[in-house]
């Protein structure tokens, strides 16, 4: 992580080549009304097109939208009070898919945007979300001077964030980034200081709402649980986003058992390279009764509670 850092003003967003249509044809509307004889008191009063599009969280309610993003991870939680938090932001072949996926769902503000760990198919197209939207906060681990990527897309992460005249928040677990409107947010890794595998350096979140909770857990592999298990953390979760794509390297079956899932959630791509998810999670899941939620059978998965019960629902993809 860059460290004193100057940061500049902040830009003024990119407006979208559809906005910029929509007032061009706006104003032809009028200028015809006119000529017509029609006042502004004549017609029809309405949102935008991001603002009508977009459906709101129904009252004293909090969703959770795992995108399906590839072999890759995002996800963003819209809160009860309106606000929104992104963790990750997948790929960079992803992202313009992204912002308007945000747009669509109403999230041009995000008040946190939280970057797991400096890996590219969790920040890859984090630039482009921090220049197109509108990001009060970002959150990143603290990567040891050694293991500190020197990749152009940490690079343009870093930029991004310095021209938009943001700072960068560390995560210290047992913190709290979100605590409002009965929706709290803790960071519960990572607690050690040096790994030696960036996926180790993952920021862990549980959000808890009512009587139900969520573990997002970046791709934290086992030496980062038994850390968190050491610590005697609270890891139960209604949700469980499974760490590294449901890699063999991570849920393993103490950290499992000590989660309790009712429901876990694998974003990774279609027949990928690296055969997530591995055949060994999928069967501890089975065994433990775990309902599994894949990104790349399923695509886009939602999940929604009034803090008494989750309801999930998926996106189905074309021939599956």
């Amino acid at each position: 992580m860059a460290k004193g850092r100057r940061y500049a003003p902040r830009r003024r967003k990119k407006q979208p080549l559809w906005i910029s249509a929509v007032v061009l044809l706006a104003a032809a509307v009028l200028a015809g009304a006119r000529q017509l004889g029609f006042s502004w008191e004549d017609l029809p009063v309405g949102g935008s097109p991001a603002s009508s599009a977009a459906q709101a969280v129904p009252e004293g309610t909090l969703e959770v939208v795992y995108f399906d993003v590839g072999q890759a991870d995002s996800e963003l939680i819209r809160l009860p009070g309106g606000q929104n938090i992104l963790i990750d932001a997948g790929t960079s072949a992803t992202q313009d898919e992204l912002v308007e996926e945000l747009r669509s769902l109403g999230a041009e503000t995000l008040d946190l945007v939280v970057a797991t760990h400096p890996h590219a198919d969790h920040i890859g197209g984090m630039a482009e979300v921090i220049e197109q939207l509108d990001v009060r906060k970002v959150v990143m681990p603290r990567v040891a001077e050694s293991e500190t990527p020197t990749t152009k897309t940490y690079e343009n992460l870093l930029q991004s964030i310095a021209d938009e005249g943001l700072s960068i928040t560390p995560a210290e677990p047992g913190t709290e980034l979100w605590n409002e409107n009965g929706a709290v947010l803790t960071v519960l890794g990572p607690n050690g200081s040096e790994y030696g595998n960036l996926n180790n350096y993952s920021v862990v979140l549980r959000l808890t709402f009512g009587e139900d909770s969520f573990l997002f857990t970046g791709d934290a592999e086992t030496e980062c649980e038994e850390e968190m298990l050491a610590k005697g953390y609270d890891l139960s979760a209604t949700v469980l986003k499974c760490g590294h794509h449901g890699s063999e390297t991570s849920t393993s079956q103490a950290f499992l058992d000590a989660v309790s899932p009712q429901y876990a959630v694998i974003s990774c791509g279609v027949d990928n390279d690296y055969g997530h998810p591995d055949a060994v999670t999928l069967d501890k899941l089975s065994t433990a009764g775990v309902e599994v939620f894949r990104t790349d059978l399923q695509g886009t998965i939602t999940a929604v509670t009034s803090g008494s019960g989750v309801t999930i629902t998926a996106q189905g993809k074309q021939g599956t």
